[in-house]
């Protein structure tokens, strides 16, 4: 991406560059702001979590949605406990093929306003449906629907996430990034805490401050008009979210694709052609790697795309065969920790395909049919 569609001097042309480029310094906050509510937290969680049976719904709509698809493969395995993500989208619609009346659930709630018409109607279903339903409500925003109805309600924990990832931008960029790195603290604070996180902080202030430049030899200016992005496991989640963000901040001029690299061969790799830009987030964990590296070969070889592009934080002669971005040195990352990496180098990659696209990235849908908050949407009651 070239330096040209970036505020030069570090100064900041929009809030959503300016969101972009926050982030360390917003996770390291939060991070500390959770550990320093850890004992009410672990005296709401404890409870809960000491059932066998609990089931732990990550849900959000839109971009916050994603946060579950990113998040939720790894807290399984790390913690041993039931997290599965569920859209408020879906929960909204089809509510009695995810809330068990008999099956206690803790749903976790992400949300940048707290105001979207399925955030609050998913948490109201699941009180409505689920006999003994607990929330924790990860928000942005003290002054949305989620934060204020869970004060006073003794079966919710409200954690509010620091005031300037209440992205004033168009696309959600802090905002999902902090609540993410918020909620992997929350459960799993031997791994995400305010001094292991300090590295992460330090490797992705690294690509702001390269100022998330790629040399032209990576992308240059190649007349692709859409992208695909593909990621294993949890990075499916990011390569979803990225996609997302070029969607949104083209107003989907640069038509955008995710999947994972072992599905993509089943069908999706049609859309491939000589107008389409991959990139492929190699994994971190030996065994995934191999997976991830045998796609990058084979599109490679194909030679239908007009550019595959491997981005990754240890390099291999797959990787450097062709165009590729390495994450700048840090200590060996989980996927999970790598995550936020390939998040900015999208984020960065999206706002300057806006910019270049002659887009404002803050208010990107000149017809206004899409908005920050959603609107027309008719919550119907239930009636089960």
């Amino acid at each position: 991406m070239s330096e040209t569609h970036i505020a030069a001097s570090g100064g900041t042309s929009t809030w959503t560059e300016k969101e972009i480029r926050q982030q360390p310094d917003s996770w390291l906050h939060s991070l500390k702001n959770i550990a320093s509510l850890r004992h009410q937290i672990d005296t709401f969680l404890a409870p809960l979590t000491q059932n066998p049976d609990l089931k732990i719904i990550l849900t959000g709509a839109g971009t916050s949605a994603f946060i579950g698809d990113i998040i939720a493969p790894w807290l399984c395995r790390h913690t041993g406990k039931n997290f599965v993500a569920v859209p408020t989208t879906d929960l909204v619609t089809n509510p009695t093929d995810y809330l068990m009346p008999e099956q206690p659930t803790l749903l976790v709630s992400f949300a940048r306003s707290g105001n979207s018409p399925e955030s609050v109607a998913a948490v109201e279903l699941a009180t409505q449906i689920v006999t003994s339903c607990h929330h924790l409500m990860v928000t942005c925003n003290e002054a949305g629907s989620l934060y204020k109805n869970a004060l006073n309600d003794e079966r919710s924990l409200a954690l509010l996430m620091p005031a300037e990832t209440h992205d004033r931008g168009f696309a959600m960029t802090s905002s999902i990034t902090t609540m993410m790195a918020s909620c992997l603290a929350v459960f799993a604070p031997d791994v995400i805490n305010p001094l292991t996180f300090r590295d992460v902080a330090a490797r992705c202030a690294a690509i702001l401050a390269a100022r998330g430049n790629v040399e032209e030899s990576v992308f240059g200016d190649m007349p692709f008009k859409r992208i695909v992005y593909l990621g294993s496991g949890g990075l499916q989640g990011v390569a979803r979210e990225s996609a997302l963000k070029v969607l949104e901040l083209t107003a989907g001029k640069l038509a955008a694709f995710y999947d994972s690299p072992t599905g993509f061969r089943h069908g999706p790799k049609s859309l491939v052609n000589s107008e389409t830009l991959v990139v492929v987030m190699i994994s971190s964990h030996p065994y995934t790697r191999q997976y991830d590296l045998d796609l990058l070969a084979e599109l490679r070889r194909d030679r239908q795309a007009l550019r595959v592009v491997a981005i990754a934080a240890a390099t291999s002669p797959e990787i450097e065969a062709g165009p590729h971005i390495l994450l700048p040195p840090a200590r060996e990352f989980l996927d999970i920790e790598q995550a936020f990496c390939f998040l900015m180098y999208a984020q960065l990659f999206a706002l300057s395909e806006s910019l270049k696209a002659g887009i404002t990235p803050d208010t990107p849908s000149a017809s206004g049919t899409v908005n920050r908050v959603v609107k027309g949407v008719v919550i119907h009651p239930w009636k089960g």
